[in-house]
Protein backbone atom coordinates (compact mmCIF):
# COMPACT_ATOMS: atom_id res chain seq x y z
CA UNK A 1 0.00 0.00 0.00
CA UNK A 2 1.05 3.04 -0.67
CA UNK A 3 2.69 5.36 2.07
CA UNK A 4 1.39 8.79 3.33
CA UNK A 5 4.84 9.88 3.65
CA UNK A 6 7.18 11.82 1.40
CA UNK A 7 11.03 11.04 2.01
CA UNK A 8 12.82 13.71 3.54
CA UNK A 9 14.51 16.14 0.63
CA UNK A 10 17.76 15.56 2.15
CA UNK A 11 17.59 11.79 1.98
CA UNK A 12 16.83 11.93 -1.70
CA UNK A 13 19.45 14.61 -2.52
CA UNK A 14 22.46 12.70 -0.74
CA UNK A 15 21.85 9.25 -1.80
CA UNK A 16 24.84 8.11 -0.14
CA UNK A 17 22.39 8.62 3.14
CA UNK A 18 19.83 6.02 2.10
CA UNK A 19 20.65 1.82 2.08
CA UNK A 20 22.98 -0.13 1.55
CA UNK A 21 24.96 2.99 1.75
CA UNK A 22 23.41 3.14 5.90
CA UNK A 23 22.23 0.89 8.03
CA UNK A 24 19.08 0.38 9.90
CA UNK A 25 21.36 1.34 12.99
CA UNK A 26 22.67 4.48 11.40
CA UNK A 27 19.34 5.73 10.66
CA UNK A 28 17.53 4.95 14.00
CA UNK A 29 20.68 7.10 16.33
CA UNK A 30 19.88 9.62 13.41
CA UNK A 31 15.86 9.48 14.26
CA UNK A 32 16.94 9.29 18.44
CA UNK A 33 19.57 12.61 17.31
CA UNK A 34 16.89 14.42 15.51
CA UNK A 35 13.62 13.96 17.64
CA UNK A 36 15.71 14.57 20.51
CA UNK A 37 16.83 18.17 19.17
CA UNK A 38 13.29 18.57 18.16
CA UNK A 39 11.46 18.62 21.46
CA UNK A 40 14.69 19.78 23.36
CA UNK A 41 14.03 22.71 21.28
CA UNK A 42 10.10 23.02 22.02
CA UNK A 43 10.79 22.25 25.76
CA UNK A 44 13.75 25.55 25.54
CA UNK A 45 11.27 28.01 23.77
CA UNK A 46 8.99 26.96 26.79
CA UNK A 47 11.19 27.99 29.06
CA UNK A 48 10.98 31.87 29.11
CA UNK A 49 7.98 32.68 30.84
CA UNK A 50 9.31 31.12 33.81
CA UNK A 51 12.59 33.13 33.45
CA UNK A 52 10.80 36.26 33.22
CA UNK A 53 8.27 35.90 35.86
CA UNK A 54 10.50 37.46 38.17
CA UNK A 55 11.28 40.70 36.04
CA UNK A 56 7.48 40.99 34.31
CA UNK A 57 5.71 40.47 38.18
CA UNK A 58 5.51 42.00 41.69
CA UNK A 59 8.39 44.11 42.63
CA UNK A 60 10.40 42.16 44.88
CA UNK A 61 9.89 43.59 48.92
CA UNK A 62 13.32 42.87 50.48
CA UNK A 63 16.46 44.40 51.80
CA UNK A 64 18.19 43.35 48.68
CA UNK A 65 19.75 46.14 46.64
CA UNK A 66 17.94 44.96 43.44
CA UNK A 67 15.04 47.03 42.10
CA UNK A 68 12.19 45.63 40.64
CA UNK A 69 9.48 47.52 38.40
CA UNK A 70 8.15 44.96 36.84
CA UNK A 71 6.18 44.93 33.16
CA UNK A 72 2.30 45.86 33.55
CA UNK A 73 0.36 44.50 33.36
CA UNK A 74 1.84 41.92 35.47
CA UNK A 75 3.22 44.49 38.05
CA UNK A 76 0.58 45.04 40.43
CA UNK A 77 -0.84 43.48 43.23
CA UNK A 78 -2.58 40.76 41.47
CA UNK A 79 0.83 40.44 39.50
CA UNK A 80 0.97 36.57 40.67
CA UNK A 81 -2.78 36.00 39.61
CA UNK A 82 -1.70 37.24 35.91
CA UNK A 83 0.73 35.62 35.65
CA UNK A 84 -0.56 32.24 36.56
CA UNK A 85 -3.32 32.99 34.02
CA UNK A 86 -0.81 33.30 31.46
CA UNK A 87 0.44 30.04 31.85
CA UNK A 88 -3.09 28.29 32.01
CA UNK A 89 -3.78 30.25 28.47
CA UNK A 90 -0.38 28.50 27.34
CA UNK A 91 -1.17 25.18 28.83
CA UNK A 92 -4.44 24.87 28.42
CA UNK A 93 -4.30 25.11 24.53
CA UNK A 94 -1.64 22.90 24.66
CA UNK A 95 -3.55 19.83 26.36
CA UNK A 96 -6.57 20.95 23.71
CA UNK A 97 -4.48 20.81 20.82
CA UNK A 98 -2.76 17.58 22.01
CA UNK A 99 -5.77 15.57 21.58
CA UNK A 100 -6.36 16.88 17.88
CA UNK A 101 -2.89 17.05 17.16
CA UNK A 102 -2.35 12.79 17.52
CA UNK A 103 -5.31 12.29 15.98
CA UNK A 104 -4.04 14.37 12.71
CA UNK A 105 -0.55 12.59 13.11
CA UNK A 106 -1.94 9.26 12.87
CA UNK A 107 -3.37 10.53 9.26
CA UNK A 108 -0.82 12.91 7.72
CA UNK A 109 3.02 13.02 6.95
CA UNK A 110 4.50 12.91 11.05
CA UNK A 111 7.45 14.86 9.27
CA UNK A 112 5.56 18.02 7.46
CA UNK A 113 3.50 18.01 10.71
CA UNK A 114 6.00 18.49 13.26
CA UNK A 115 8.38 21.19 11.33
CA UNK A 116 5.07 22.88 10.60
CA UNK A 117 4.51 22.84 14.19
CA UNK A 118 8.13 24.00 14.77
CA UNK A 119 7.89 26.71 12.88
CA UNK A 120 4.36 28.21 14.34
CA UNK A 121 6.12 27.63 17.94
CA UNK A 122 8.79 29.80 17.09
CA UNK A 123 7.18 32.23 15.06
CA UNK A 124 5.03 32.95 18.00
CA UNK A 125 7.77 32.73 20.84
CA UNK A 126 9.46 35.86 19.24
CA UNK A 127 5.95 37.66 18.73
CA UNK A 128 5.92 37.33 22.57
CA UNK A 129 9.06 39.13 23.13
CA UNK A 130 8.57 42.06 20.23
CA UNK A 131 6.09 43.10 23.62
CA UNK A 132 9.09 44.31 24.99
CA UNK A 133 10.23 46.40 22.16
CA UNK A 134 6.89 47.65 20.86
CA UNK A 135 6.40 48.32 24.25
CA UNK A 136 2.84 46.34 24.41
CA UNK A 137 1.08 46.51 28.19
CA UNK A 138 -2.17 44.79 27.06
CA UNK A 139 -3.05 41.21 28.62
CA UNK A 140 -5.03 40.28 25.78
CA UNK A 141 -2.00 40.73 23.41
CA UNK A 142 0.21 38.05 25.91
CA UNK A 143 -3.06 35.85 26.44
CA UNK A 144 -3.35 35.43 22.56
CA UNK A 145 -0.10 34.78 21.67
CA UNK A 146 0.40 31.79 24.12
CA UNK A 147 -3.29 30.37 23.56
CA UNK A 148 -1.68 30.02 19.43
CA UNK A 149 1.70 29.24 20.85
CA UNK A 150 0.24 26.67 22.28
CA UNK A 151 -1.69 25.17 20.17
CA UNK A 152 1.49 24.65 17.54
CA UNK A 153 3.53 23.44 20.83
CA UNK A 154 1.27 20.56 20.62
CA UNK A 155 2.00 19.01 17.72
CA UNK A 156 5.54 18.15 18.90
CA UNK A 157 4.99 15.57 21.25
CA UNK A 158 2.99 13.10 19.27
CA UNK A 159 5.65 13.29 16.46
CA UNK A 160 8.28 12.84 17.85
CA UNK A 161 6.86 9.57 20.13
CA UNK A 162 5.03 8.44 16.99
CA UNK A 163 8.18 8.97 14.96
CA UNK A 164 10.58 6.80 17.50
CA UNK A 165 7.94 4.23 18.12
CA UNK A 166 8.43 3.65 14.49
CA UNK A 167 11.93 2.76 14.18
CA UNK A 168 12.23 0.78 17.65
CA UNK A 169 10.95 -2.45 18.95
CA UNK A 170 9.97 -3.30 22.76
CA UNK A 171 13.77 -4.45 23.75
CA UNK A 172 15.14 -2.61 26.13
CA UNK A 173 12.15 0.53 25.48
CA UNK A 174 12.21 1.72 28.88
CA UNK A 175 15.87 2.45 28.79
CA UNK A 176 16.12 3.92 25.43
CA UNK A 177 13.48 6.10 26.22
CA UNK A 178 14.68 7.12 29.35
CA UNK A 179 17.92 8.41 27.43
CA UNK A 180 15.88 9.57 24.75
CA UNK A 181 13.16 11.00 27.09
CA UNK A 182 15.67 13.83 28.67
CA UNK A 183 15.06 15.89 25.98
CA UNK A 184 12.82 17.33 27.93
CA UNK A 185 15.15 18.59 30.70
CA UNK A 186 17.87 19.07 28.74
CA UNK A 187 15.75 21.63 26.84
CA UNK A 188 14.26 23.06 29.99
CA UNK A 189 18.24 23.48 30.57
CA UNK A 190 19.32 25.47 27.32
CA UNK A 191 16.30 27.14 27.15
CA UNK A 192 16.71 28.58 31.12
CA UNK A 193 20.75 29.24 30.27
CA UNK A 194 19.89 31.57 27.49
CA UNK A 195 16.97 33.20 28.54
CA UNK A 196 19.02 33.97 31.88
CA UNK A 197 22.14 34.83 29.93
CA UNK A 198 20.32 37.42 27.56
CA UNK A 199 17.97 38.78 30.20
CA UNK A 200 20.17 41.90 30.98
CA UNK A 201 19.31 42.99 27.87
CA UNK A 202 15.86 43.10 28.17
CA UNK A 203 13.05 40.75 28.54
CA UNK A 204 12.26 40.30 24.72
CA UNK A 205 15.41 38.51 23.68
CA UNK A 206 14.63 36.02 26.12
CA UNK A 207 12.45 34.94 24.04
CA UNK A 208 13.40 35.79 20.05
CA UNK A 209 16.62 33.61 20.61
CA UNK A 210 14.76 30.44 22.09
CA UNK A 211 12.09 31.16 19.19
CA UNK A 212 15.02 31.13 16.52
CA UNK A 213 16.40 28.12 17.84
CA UNK A 214 13.12 26.55 17.48
CA UNK A 215 12.82 27.84 13.59
CA UNK A 216 16.32 26.46 12.90
CA UNK A 217 15.87 22.55 13.86
CA UNK A 218 12.86 22.77 13.04
CA UNK A 219 14.31 23.01 9.39
CA UNK A 220 17.01 20.29 10.37
CA UNK A 221 13.84 18.03 10.82
CA UNK A 222 12.04 19.18 7.85
CA UNK A 223 15.32 18.24 5.55
CA UNK A 224 16.86 15.11 6.88
CA UNK A 225 13.91 13.11 9.27
CA UNK A 226 12.90 9.39 7.69
CA UNK A 227 9.35 8.83 9.45
CA UNK A 228 9.41 5.49 9.14
CA UNK A 229 12.06 2.00 8.15
CA UNK A 230 9.65 1.64 5.59
CA UNK A 231 10.43 4.48 4.03
CA UNK A 232 13.78 3.58 3.22
CA UNK A 233 13.48 0.30 2.44
CA UNK A 234 13.98 -1.21 5.84
CA UNK A 235 11.80 -4.19 7.36
CA UNK A 236 9.90 -2.89 10.82
CA UNK A 237 12.47 -3.93 14.08
CA UNK A 238 9.63 -5.29 15.61
CA UNK A 239 9.48 -7.57 12.91
CA UNK A 240 13.26 -8.45 12.83
CA UNK A 241 12.54 -9.20 16.69
CA UNK A 242 9.83 -11.84 15.79
CA UNK A 243 12.65 -13.37 13.39
CA UNK A 244 14.98 -13.31 15.75
CA UNK A 245 13.17 -15.23 18.25
CA UNK A 246 11.99 -17.73 15.74
CA UNK A 247 15.58 -19.04 14.90
CA UNK A 248 16.61 -19.21 18.55
CA UNK A 249 13.43 -20.70 19.69
CA UNK A 250 12.58 -22.42 16.59
CA UNK A 251 9.63 -23.22 14.15
CA UNK A 252 6.91 -24.61 16.73
CA UNK A 253 7.35 -20.78 18.31
CA UNK A 254 6.32 -19.25 15.15
CA UNK A 255 2.93 -18.76 15.73
CA UNK A 256 3.48 -17.60 19.07
CA UNK A 257 5.58 -15.04 18.99
CA UNK A 258 3.97 -13.32 15.73
CA UNK A 259 0.73 -13.10 17.68
CA UNK A 260 2.67 -11.11 20.33
CA UNK A 261 4.18 -8.62 18.10
CA UNK A 262 0.80 -8.25 15.85
CA UNK A 263 0.25 -4.58 17.18
CA UNK A 264 3.80 -3.56 16.51
CA UNK A 265 3.63 -4.10 12.16
CA UNK A 266 2.33 -5.72 9.82
CA UNK A 267 2.87 -9.14 8.59
CA UNK A 268 4.17 -10.00 4.97
CA UNK A 269 2.08 -12.53 4.42
CA UNK A 270 -1.69 -10.71 4.74
CA UNK A 271 -3.62 -9.84 2.12
CA UNK A 272 -4.63 -6.00 0.72
CA UNK A 273 -7.66 -5.59 2.94
CA UNK A 274 -5.73 -6.61 6.52
CA UNK A 275 -3.07 -4.33 5.28
CA UNK A 276 -5.02 -1.53 4.60
CA UNK A 277 -7.10 -2.44 8.22
CA UNK A 278 -3.94 -1.92 9.61
CA UNK A 279 -2.96 1.03 8.14
CA UNK A 280 -6.64 2.91 9.54
CA UNK A 281 -6.06 5.60 12.30
CA UNK A 282 -7.83 4.22 16.05
CA UNK A 283 -10.82 5.82 16.90
CA UNK A 284 -10.34 8.71 20.00
CA UNK A 285 -13.01 6.60 22.20
CA UNK A 286 -11.59 3.43 20.86
CA UNK A 287 -8.09 4.33 22.04
CA UNK A 288 -9.45 5.82 25.25
CA UNK A 289 -10.53 2.14 26.49
CA UNK A 290 -7.44 -0.03 25.57
CA UNK A 291 -5.68 -1.58 28.53
CA UNK A 292 -3.95 0.95 31.24
CA UNK A 293 -4.40 4.04 29.08
CA UNK A 294 -6.91 5.75 31.32
CA UNK A 295 -5.37 5.11 34.70
CA UNK A 296 -1.43 6.31 33.26
CA UNK A 297 -3.61 9.33 31.88
CA UNK A 298 -5.47 10.54 34.98
CA UNK A 299 -1.58 9.61 36.89
CA UNK A 300 0.11 11.91 34.61
CA UNK A 301 -2.47 14.83 35.04
CA UNK A 302 -1.39 14.48 38.40
CA UNK A 303 2.48 14.10 37.61
CA UNK A 304 2.13 17.06 35.27
CA UNK A 305 0.21 19.02 37.50
CA UNK A 306 3.87 18.85 40.06
CA UNK A 307 6.69 19.07 37.09
CA UNK A 308 5.14 22.30 35.45
CA UNK A 309 4.78 23.85 38.56
CA UNK A 310 8.19 23.49 38.79
CA UNK A 311 9.19 24.24 35.37
CA UNK A 312 6.97 27.43 35.32
CA UNK A 313 7.49 29.02 39.10
CA UNK A 314 10.92 27.56 40.41
CA UNK A 315 13.20 30.39 39.21
CA UNK A 316 10.45 33.07 40.59
CA UNK A 317 10.56 31.12 44.10
CA UNK A 318 14.10 30.96 44.38
CA UNK A 319 14.15 34.63 43.76
CA UNK A 320 11.70 35.07 46.19
CA UNK A 321 13.12 32.66 48.71
CA UNK A 322 16.51 33.59 50.51
CA UNK A 323 18.86 31.05 50.48
CA UNK A 324 21.05 31.28 53.20
CA UNK A 325 20.00 34.58 54.23
CA UNK A 326 20.77 35.81 50.53
CA UNK A 327 17.91 37.00 47.62
CA UNK A 328 18.71 35.73 44.48
CA UNK A 329 19.38 37.97 40.96
CA UNK A 330 17.20 36.51 38.39
CA UNK A 331 20.03 35.52 36.25
CA UNK A 332 21.20 33.31 39.02
CA UNK A 333 17.83 31.99 39.91
CA UNK A 334 17.02 31.06 36.46
CA UNK A 335 20.85 29.31 36.15
CA UNK A 336 19.92 27.43 39.66
CA UNK A 337 16.68 26.47 38.86
CA UNK A 338 18.69 24.17 35.65
CA UNK A 339 19.38 21.82 38.74
CA UNK A 340 15.95 20.56 38.90
CA UNK A 341 16.34 19.28 35.69
CA UNK A 342 19.49 17.94 35.61
CA UNK A 343 18.28 15.90 38.28
CA UNK A 344 15.25 15.12 36.07
CA UNK A 345 17.60 14.12 33.21
CA UNK A 346 18.93 11.19 35.88
CA UNK A 347 15.50 10.30 36.96
CA UNK A 348 13.92 9.52 33.30
CA UNK A 349 17.13 7.36 32.60
CA UNK A 350 16.79 5.43 36.13
CA UNK A 351 13.21 5.11 36.35
CA UNK A 352 13.70 3.54 32.05
CA UNK A 353 16.63 1.02 33.47
CA UNK A 354 14.28 -0.21 36.46
CA UNK A 355 11.12 -0.24 34.63
CA UNK A 356 13.54 -2.76 32.14
CA UNK A 357 14.88 -4.30 34.88
CA UNK A 358 11.43 -5.17 36.45
CA UNK A 359 9.26 -5.24 33.21
CA UNK A 360 7.04 -3.38 35.47
CA UNK A 361 6.07 0.81 34.94
CA UNK A 362 3.74 0.92 37.60
CA UNK A 363 5.43 -0.57 40.18
CA UNK A 364 8.23 1.75 39.05
CA UNK A 365 6.20 4.96 38.86
CA UNK A 366 5.21 4.63 42.30
CA UNK A 367 8.48 4.26 44.07
CA UNK A 368 9.54 7.14 42.50
CA UNK A 369 6.33 9.13 43.49
CA UNK A 370 6.35 8.12 47.14
CA UNK A 371 9.75 8.77 47.28
CA UNK A 372 9.42 12.47 45.83
CA UNK A 373 7.30 13.41 48.79
CA UNK A 374 10.17 12.87 51.40
CA UNK A 375 12.29 15.12 49.02
CA UNK A 376 9.56 18.19 48.46
CA UNK A 377 9.33 17.78 52.27
CA UNK A 378 12.65 18.35 52.98
CA UNK A 379 13.45 20.48 50.17
CA UNK A 380 10.87 23.22 51.31
CA UNK A 381 12.23 22.96 55.00
CA UNK A 382 16.22 22.85 54.58
CA UNK A 383 16.59 24.17 50.81
CA UNK A 384 17.24 27.92 51.89
CA UNK A 385 19.85 26.83 54.58
CA UNK A 386 22.77 27.17 52.31
CA UNK A 387 23.05 26.69 48.52
CA UNK A 388 24.76 23.37 48.73
CA UNK A 389 21.56 21.65 50.36
CA UNK A 390 19.75 23.81 47.59
CA UNK A 391 21.27 22.35 44.99
CA UNK A 392 21.23 18.97 46.17
CA UNK A 393 17.78 18.61 47.49
CA UNK A 394 16.69 20.26 44.16
CA UNK A 395 18.38 17.70 42.39
CA UNK A 396 16.89 14.78 44.22
CA UNK A 397 13.54 16.32 43.87
CA UNK A 398 13.99 16.64 40.00
CA UNK A 399 15.15 13.05 39.69
CA UNK A 400 12.29 11.81 41.60
CA UNK A 401 9.38 14.01 40.28
CA UNK A 402 10.39 13.90 36.12
CA UNK A 403 11.37 10.03 36.57
CA UNK A 404 7.67 8.60 36.33
CA UNK A 405 6.63 11.57 34.10
CA UNK A 406 9.08 10.88 31.54
CA UNK A 407 8.61 7.04 31.94
CA UNK A 408 4.54 7.16 31.53
CA UNK A 409 4.74 10.26 28.73
CA UNK A 410 7.83 7.82 26.91
CA UNK A 411 7.93 4.29 27.27
CA UNK A 412 4.10 3.52 28.60
CA UNK A 413 2.36 5.79 25.70
CA UNK A 414 4.75 3.50 23.42
CA UNK A 415 3.89 0.00 25.31
CA UNK A 416 -0.12 0.98 25.67
CA UNK A 417 -0.01 2.34 21.77
CA UNK A 418 0.99 -0.72 20.28
CA UNK A 419 -0.10 -3.59 21.98
CA UNK A 420 -1.69 -6.36 20.75
CA UNK A 421 -5.33 -5.52 21.61
CA UNK A 422 -5.27 -2.85 18.52
CA UNK A 423 -5.20 -5.93 16.67
CA UNK A 424 -3.03 -5.04 13.75
CA UNK A 425 -3.50 -1.63 13.84
CA UNK A 426 0.04 0.37 13.47
CA UNK A 427 -1.53 4.02 13.36
CA UNK A 428 -2.31 3.83 16.77
CA UNK A 429 0.70 5.40 18.50
CA UNK A 430 0.33 9.15 17.94
CA UNK A 431 -3.11 8.83 18.94
CA UNK A 432 -2.52 7.23 22.42
CA UNK A 433 0.58 9.34 23.16
CA UNK A 434 -1.69 12.24 22.17
CA UNK A 435 -4.53 11.31 24.75
CA UNK A 436 -2.28 10.15 27.77
CA UNK A 437 0.25 13.65 27.30
CA UNK A 438 -2.75 15.86 26.35
CA UNK A 439 -4.39 14.50 29.86
CA UNK A 440 -1.69 15.32 31.79
CA UNK A 441 -0.98 18.55 29.84
CA UNK A 442 -4.40 19.61 31.63
CA UNK A 443 -2.98 19.25 35.06
CA UNK A 444 0.29 20.92 34.04
CA UNK A 445 -2.43 23.70 33.17
CA UNK A 446 -3.94 23.50 36.41
CA UNK A 447 -0.36 23.04 38.53
CA UNK A 448 0.90 27.07 37.52
CA UNK A 449 -2.20 28.49 37.65
CA UNK A 450 -3.01 27.58 41.41
CA UNK A 451 1.00 28.35 42.00
CA UNK A 452 -0.11 31.84 40.71
CA UNK A 453 -3.22 32.00 43.37
CA UNK A 454 -1.72 29.95 46.33
CA UNK A 455 1.25 31.14 46.37
CA UNK A 456 -0.17 34.42 48.09
CA UNK A 457 -0.94 32.61 51.11
CA UNK A 458 2.64 31.42 51.47
CA UNK A 459 4.88 28.54 49.76
CA UNK A 460 4.11 25.92 52.07
CA UNK A 461 0.85 25.87 50.94
CA UNK A 462 1.83 25.65 47.10
CA UNK A 463 4.46 22.25 48.43
CA UNK A 464 1.03 21.00 50.41
CA UNK A 465 -0.96 21.25 46.81
CA UNK A 466 2.22 19.30 45.22
CA UNK A 467 2.21 16.57 47.55
CA UNK A 468 -1.40 16.24 47.52
CA UNK A 469 -1.60 15.47 43.51
CA UNK A 470 1.75 12.83 44.28
CA UNK A 471 -0.58 11.12 46.18
CA UNK A 472 -3.53 11.39 43.32
CA UNK A 473 -0.88 10.46 40.87
CA UNK A 474 -0.40 7.00 43.01
CA UNK A 475 -4.18 5.93 43.29
CA UNK A 476 -4.65 5.94 39.78
CA UNK A 477 -1.85 3.51 39.54
CA UNK A 478 -2.46 0.68 42.46
CA UNK A 479 -4.85 -1.15 40.25
CA UNK A 480 -2.07 -1.93 37.53
CA UNK A 481 0.45 -2.39 40.30
CA UNK A 482 -0.83 -4.82 41.55
CA UNK A 483 -1.44 -6.46 37.87
CA UNK A 484 2.19 -6.28 37.41
CA UNK A 485 3.07 -8.45 40.63
CA UNK A 486 0.98 -10.88 39.95
CA UNK A 487 1.97 -11.41 36.73
CA UNK A 488 5.37 -11.53 37.72
CA UNK A 489 4.92 -13.81 40.37
CA UNK A 490 3.12 -16.35 38.62
CA UNK A 491 5.91 -16.00 35.54
CA UNK A 492 3.76 -14.09 32.95
CA UNK A 493 5.14 -10.54 31.04
CA UNK A 494 3.74 -7.65 30.36
CA UNK A 495 0.00 -7.18 31.80
CA UNK A 496 -1.29 -5.86 28.85
CA UNK A 497 0.17 -8.82 26.59
CA UNK A 498 -1.28 -10.93 29.21
CA UNK A 499 -5.03 -9.58 28.88
CA UNK A 500 -4.96 -10.42 25.01
CA UNK A 501 -4.91 -14.14 25.88
CA UNK A 502 -7.52 -14.48 28.73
Amino acid sequence: MESKTQLAPALNFFPTLKPPNKTLAFHQISVLIITFLAYASFHASRKPPSIVKSVLGPKLQSNSSSFDTGWAPFNGPQGTHRLGELDLAFLSAYSIGMYFAGHVGDRIDLRLFLAYGMLGSGVLTCLFGLGYWCNVHMLWYFVGVQVVCGLFQSIGWPCVVAVVGNWFGKTKRGLIMGVWSSHTSVGNIVGSVIASGVLEFGWGWSFVVPGLLVILVGGLVFLFLPVSPEDLGFESPGKEEVEMNVEVNGVENVEKVESEEAGLLRAENVDVDADAESLTAIGFLEAWRLPGVAPFAFCLFFSKLVSYTFLYWLPFYLRHTAVAGVHLSHKTAGNLSTIFDIGGVFGGILAGLISDMLEARAVTSIAFLLLSVPALVLYRAYGSLSMVANILLMFLSGLLVNGPYALITTAVAADLGTQTLIRGNSRALATVTAIIDGTGSVGAALGPLLAGYISTRGWNSVFLMLILAIFCAILFLIRIARTEIKEKLSGKGWFWYSIDTQ
